[in-house]
């Protein structure tokens, strides 16, 4: 049978429970043909607390869940009503399944295409790591302290970002001249304006 992916709506906070209650379900109740692969899109997001890096999972989307599945009934065209015809033990194995509320785009959704399918899952083979994304985000030519590595306690002016690796060019004066030098972002911090005024004086 075909599968398409399409995008459950969960109560929220209950996506991990939908998730492992049809995982279990689908080899229990032998609906490997019908139910394909379930995946809660997360991401890794770094931040700074009290001086350290410390790495999260965060749900992407919560509330919601991406599922293959062989939902239309291909073979049977339309049902009496004229809708798309469904696999009954599909419909019926979701509308059991505890924490799911139902589809996204009613009781007829459209699967998503895989553009989209890609897109969510930031074109990860299934199975890779995730990438790890900061927490905060820099912007060029904003004023940023260095607070870890070698240029430790300098200040500079951000002159280039990379949000997927998570690193920034910094210009900073050494020996009174301007030099651009690498960090991480978890390596700085945003430098208010107050503070800019305070160690000027």
């Amino acid at each position: 049978m075909e599968k398409q992916w399409f995008v459950l709506h969960t109560l929220t906070g209950q996506e991990t429970k939908a998730f492992k209650s049809i995982e279990a379900r689908v080899k229990i109740e032998r609906m490997e043909d019908y139910i394909g692969r379930c995946v809660i899109p997360t991401e890794k997001v770094t931040e700074k607390k009290d001086g350290k890096k410390r790495t999260v999972t965060k749900r992407v989307f919560p509330g919601y869940l991406l599922c293959e599945l062989a939902l239309y009934d291909e073979a049977r065209g339309v049902d009496e009503h004229g809708r798309r015809a469904i696999y009954e033990r599909t419909w019926q194995f979701l509308r059991e399944t505890p924490g799911v509320i139902g589809f996204v785009g009613s009781d007829r959704p459209m699967p998503l295409k895989q553009s989209e399918v890609d897109a969510i899952l930031n074109d990860r083979p299934a199975g890779a790591p995730a990438v790890e994304r900061p927490k905060i985000n820099f912007a060029v030519e904003e004023t940023v302290k260095i607070t870890d590595g070698a240029f430790m306690g300098l200040t500079g002016q951000v002159s280039m970002v990379d949000p997927d690796k998570g690193k920034l060019k910094v210009e900073v004066n050494i020996f009174n001249r301007k030099v651009q030098v690498d960090v991480e972002y978890w390596q700085v911090e945003k430098v208010a304006v107050q503070d800019i005024f305070e160690e000027a004086k």
